[in-house]
């Protein structure tokens, strides 16, 4: 694939300008730039989903152009975005087949042929799974099987490891060294500096939407390739300064939460008219899976706490059962000494819970609202957004302003959408909006996923800086050196269960990945695993 002078314009901004690349087909080709470089612009061209306004393309030598993403799908590219693009209320199946019925039909052929690619690449995926009960990583999953599934040939994979732990990023990269070997091209795009080194043959590095030079990995390193993006070293989130207070401010006990109930409480509530209707909703509720076993934790004023487990090992749902999306079937979650269990998600809010969602597009943004309106979310009723429970347009916009200046959110104005914004400047907004209502709590839920070295360093030194000042953090995250380097305590979550505890201080991220496959419980020190299993003590410290 060659590129030659592909520029794209936007109103108020120059998104590609001159872009020139060379990808040599059977490799994996990188591409890094920070955010709001360019790079999801040109693999939306590369994918159909945008015109370029200059430039060219050309495959196998042959000049191309593209209408859509069905023509680039029949020159045998696939894309792998890094906010998937599935419809929620479809099972794998469904979702994998959308647009290619004609390949292997809708039903038993189609069928086969998803088990069998899944099988083939360890993808793991049930076909007939509804996507929105799916966790990130499951989605990703689909993603990839999708792409697969239609027989690409160029694969453009746009941030594949933010959702994966150390084992399955290798696993990822076995596979693409097997699609390699078998002459298949990959378009590898992360912010994860050290992964790129070690699985590209070639990088390309964008900067302000233009390239600005290449870079061999078998020579290159971390710390010339982030000056390269950005003009500054690689920034680290290793601290190890002591904030923590014996204030608790968070504290859960007994949380449990199973699979047939907990959906989270209705509007209003009625006895059944029938009294054995209740006792069978009793009984099927008793025998569901559960989804938290017993959680217990305490996080105190100044503490961050991190959480490590595969994605799927119940991290969400103690999310949700801490904001008020879920209600849980035993248990009791108190913020600041007064018990919030019963609280909707707006009075938790109110009581000073902060939350950086883990899907900013599912959950985080109004992507088709201009970025004051979504300044807004989740804090309506509280200044500056509000006066005396009336909205206060002007001045949410003057606040909005100011997020803009001191997050740096790259935009050329607050009255653009949020969905105009790359990824990493819409994960700034949200934090700058969340870090603006000095919360006493916060949930942090992959807080620099997607995100260039640049606005990484942003955003642990926007937390770090809280949590001097008494903040208490719950962070959960696929990036295990920011768990270790950002945490005070560490935890290990596996099938719903904290199965065991880690010192940030002396544990390495292999280790860790390790005890988040069920490899180890108890208490993991000097990168030893002890097999014993913790006990938490009435307070949930582990002992």
């Amino acid at each position: 694939m060659e590129l030659h002078g592909i520029t794209k314009r936007f109103p108020g901004v120059v998104a590609n300008k001159d872009i020139a690349i060379t990808v040599r087909k059977g490799t994996v080709h990188a591409l890094i730039g920070e955010n709001g470089a360019g790079k999801s612009t040109l693999m939306k061209i590369l994918y159909g989903m945008q015109k370029p306004d200059e430039g060219t393309i050309a495959i196998d030598g042959e000049q191309v152009s593209f209408s859509s993403p069905g023509d680039a799908i029949a020159r045998g590219i696939g894309m792998v975005h890094q906010h998937f693009m599935l419809a929620d209320n479809l099972t794998v199946l469904e979702n994998v087949v959308l647009g290619g019925e004609k390949l292997y039909g809708i039903g038993a052929k189609a069928r086969r042929k998803i088990q069998e690619i899944s099988d083939a690449y360890g993808l793991g995926v049930r076909p007939d799974a509804l996507v929105e009960d799916l966790g990130v990583a499951d989605r990703q999953r689909v993603e990839i099987l999708k792409v697969l599934y239609r027989g690409a040939k160029i694969l453009i994979l746009d941030e594949p490891t933010a959702v994966l732990v150390p084992q399955e990023v290798d696993a990822l990269f076995d596979n693409l060294r097997e699609l390699k070997a078998e002459g298949l091209t990959v378009i590898f795009i992360s912010h994860k500096l050290g992964e790129v080194l070690k699985v590209a043959d070639d990088i390309t590095v964008i900067r302000r939407g233009t390239t600005v030079g290449t870079a061999d990995p078998r020579t290159a390193t971390t710390k010339q390739l982030a000056e390269l993006m950005v003009g500054s070293e690689l920034p680290s989130p290793e601290t190890r300064e002591s904030t923590v207070t014996d204030v608790a401010m968070l504290q859960v006990k007994n949380l449990t939460l199973l699979e047939s109930g907990g959906t989270g409480a209705p509007l209003t509530t009625a006895a059944p008219a029938d009294p054995a209707a209740a006792v069978t909703v009793h009984e099927e509720v008793a025998v569901g899976r559960k989804l938290l076993d017993d959680i217990s934790l305490t996080i105190h004023k100044g503490e961050i706490l991190g959480i490590a487990g595969v994605e799927g090992n119940g991290q969400t749902e103690l999310i949700e059962a801490l904001m008020g999306l879920r209600s849980p079937d035993a248990g009791a979650i108190s913020l600041d000494g007064a018990d919030i269990s019963a609280l909707p998600v707006r009075k938790r809010r109110e009581g000073g819970i902060g939350y950086i969602p883990e899907d900013r597009h599912r959950h985080g943004l109004l992507l088709e609202a201009p970025l004051w309106e979504n300044r807004i979310l989740g804090h309506v009723t509280e200044a500056p957004n509000s006066k005396r429970g009336i909205l206060d347009p002007k001045a949410a916009r003057q606040d909005t302003e100011r997020i803009v200046r001191e997050y740096d959110v790259r935009t050329p104005g607050i009255d653009v959408t949020a969905a105009s914004l790359s990824g990493g400047n819409q994960q700034k907004l949200i934090v700058g909006r969340e870090m603006s209502h000095n919360p006493k709590f916060l949930i942090a839920a992959h807080p620099t996923r997607g995100v260039d070295v640049g606005a990484q360093a942003q955003i642990w030194d926007a937390i770090r800086e809280a949590r001097r000042e008494g903040l208490a953090v719950l962070l959960i995250s696929a990036d295990l050196d920011e768990l270790i380097g950002l945490s005070d305590t560490l935890r290990v979550m596996y099938r719903g269960k904290l199965v065991a505890d880690a010192d940030p201080a002396t544990i390495t991220p292999e280790q860790l990945g390790s005890a988040m496959t069920g490899a180890a419980s108890g208490h993991l020190e000097g990168g030893e695993e002890q097999p014993e299993q913790s006990e938490q003590s009435e307070d949930g410290d582990a002992r």
